[in-house]
């Protein structure tokens, strides 16, 4: 008889493309992952992967058949979440998902709320890039995830919680940091530095500023946001921060000037994605609620 785990392991492999790597994401040896795939297979009579020293590769007829486990390990798992969802709201663990421009910032001001409506809800934090979570919905592993729009989310739906501007980051001593707001063509001139491919912060800023991605110069493939405004504190040029984080941008660093950008806003919009058919979006139209008024709140403090 298949087993979801023997599922779980073959969905591992396709998408790692390495059989280390699958063990390692299932918490497991990798002879037992090795195993679980052999028996698969001699189940299916149908050989899924070719594999050697070098690479894995997944057979014509094992493309198919990992599609469909795809949709079977998905559907069992909105099958559980359905079970669930005649309780009261949020009565249920929830896996979410948060891109790095969002994690750090939006925690501190909607957690508080969120534990004091729900103090029995439990909720496990993931925090990826936007397309690694994206599948991640998808394919069922996590509930929902918190992303930056403009995003394609083709085959989701997607739930705007709250919209905000971007600010550039000058230390106090700076010229810039003396301007009203600041325009791309000035940005241009200030050294404006990065985050690499793949962070919608960089996307979302070439797109406001209307700038070509051949032409920036200063992209930094493995640095935080927080490496990047310390960088543009210590004078080697300037960063672009979401509203969100500019509480926490002057209480770490009273050397910090932001500036509005010039270009029309709101810049990016905060929102939670979920499966088509997913069970639960009650509880994530919920927790979108509660965030906002988390945000409207600490938006009056200010």
């Amino acid at each position: 008889m298949i087993t979801l785990r023997q599922l779980e392991f073959a969905l591992a492999v396709a998408k790692h493309r390495h059989f280390k790597r699958a063990a390692e994401d299932c918490n497991i040896s990798q002879s037992a992952l090795s195993l679980g795939i052999a028996e698969l297979e001699k189940q299916l009579d149908t050989q899924i992967f070719e594999r050697n020293n070098k690479q894995v590769l997944i057979t014509p007829i094992g493309e198919d058949i990992l599609t469909r486990a795809q949709r079977v390990f998905s559907e069992v798992h909105d099958l559980t979440t359905r079970a669930h969802s005649h309780q009261s709201p949020l009565a249920y663990p929830m896996t979410v998902g948060i891109i790095p421009t969002i994690a750090p910032y939006l925690l501190p001001k909607v957690l508080p709320a969120l534990r004091k409506n729900y103090p029995e809800f439990r909720m496990t934090i993931v925090e990826q890039q936007t397309e690694r979570l994206l599948e991640q919905v998808r394919y069922g592993h996590i509930d929902t995830a918190i992303i930056a729009l403009p995003y394609a989310v083709d085959g989701l739906h997607s739930f705007e919680f709250w919209s905000e501007d971007f600010f550039a980051v000058f230390p106090k001593n700076d010229a810039h940091a003396k301007l009203d707001t600041i325009d791309a063509d000035e940005l241009a001139t200030a050294n404006l530095m990065l985050l690499g491919e793949g962070h919608c912060l960089t996307d979302q800023t070439l797109s406001v500023c209307h700038f070509d991605r051949a032409q920036m110069k200063s992209s930094f493939s493995d640095a935080s946001l927080n490496t990047l405004i310390q960088m543009a504190l210590a004078n080697m040029g300037t960063t672009l921060v979401p509203e969100m984080a500019l509480d926490q941008l002057h209480l770490q660093n009273r050397n910090a000037v932001a500036v509005p950008l010039a270009e029309e806003g709101p810049h990016r919009h905060i929102a939670f994605v979920t499966r088509l058919n997913y069970s639960r979006v009650d509880d994530v139209n919920l927790l979108g609620k509660v965030f906002k008024q988390a945000f409207e709140e600490d938006a009056n403090k200010s």
